[in-house]
């Protein structure tokens, strides 16, 4: 656990007692003293032997890991708290689902957007008909060339895995309860491959059907060189390089 969210746990009212495990001794250390953590290990297999340990939140670790980890917790009784993705595969996804409904265990993504007041805002504008009837929402995510990069370097997942993944269940959360009944998607393959020699597209863009008819367009630019956010003035036009560019677009019909 990085130490932003330990401590952030440590403060929080609700939680009595902080158990950490990180791997590296020196940073378990460091995070202990600052967090005054119960527990401190660097095998989190000792964390679920823990009698009144009732939740895991599982960050900051590779993503190969997220689906035994969360297995284990799970398996051991304990509500789970875990990082995007679920998983690697869609077996895997589909297994911790089942096994948090079998135990009857609280089992979430830990997508950080809904935390957000902005996003949150955006929810109950639709949700409460201020917008009017949404029929189309189009979101485009860009990172720079050199994060993703960064982010492939960890781990071979597409643009929609990393990246668009925020964006998909930002939408899905604000048309519930519609339901997705058809996806398509498309990848653009250059530089990145050009340069890594490996099978990792520059952008990736995702069209939806919902069954209430509406449908939605997601693009994830997770290896651009560089990203253009586009600042609207009266009687002008400006723009401005930026790292990491998100914008949201909702049509919607008035009521």
């Amino acid at each position: 656990m990085r130490g932003i969210r330990a401590e952030t746990c440590a403060a929080h009212p609700l939680v009595k007692s902080l158990h950490v495990a990180e791997i590296r001794p020196e940073r378990l250390d460091e995070i202990a003293k600052a967090t005054g953590a119960t527990t401190a290990t660097t095998d989190y297999h000792r964390l679920l032997e823990v009698r009144d340990l009732d939740a895991v939140y599982i960050s900051a670790t590779p993503e190969t890991t997220h689906f035994p980890m969360a297995r284990d917790c799970l398996a051991a009784g304990k509500h789970v708290f875990l990082e995007k993705p679920i998983a690697l595969e869609l077996d895997e996804a589909d297994e911790l689902i089942a096994l948090a409904r079998q135990r009857k265990l609280k089992f979430t993504i830990g997508y950080s957007q809904r935390f957000n007041p902005k996003f949150a805002y955006v929810r109950k504008s639709i949700r409460t008909g201020a917008i009017g009837r949404p029929v189309s929402v189009l979101v485009s995510r860009n990172i720079t060339r050199s994060l993703g990069k960064k982010i492939s370097g960890r781990i071979k997942l597409s643009p929609a895995a990393m990246e668009a993944t925020h964006d998909l269940d930002f939408v899905l959360w604000c048309l519930e309860p519609a339901r997705p009944v058809r996806v398509y998607s498309q990848q653009n393959f250059g530089v990145m491959q050009a340069t890594s020699g490996a099978p990792i597209p520059d952008t990736q863009w995702i069209t939806v059907t919902m069954d209430s008819g509406l449908s939605f367009v997601i693009g994830a630019a997770g290896r651009c060189h560089r990203a253009i956010r586009i600042f609207p003035r009266r009687g002008s036009r400006s723009s401005a390089p930026t790292a990491r560019c998100w914008s949201t677009t909702v049509t919607a019909t008035s009521c």
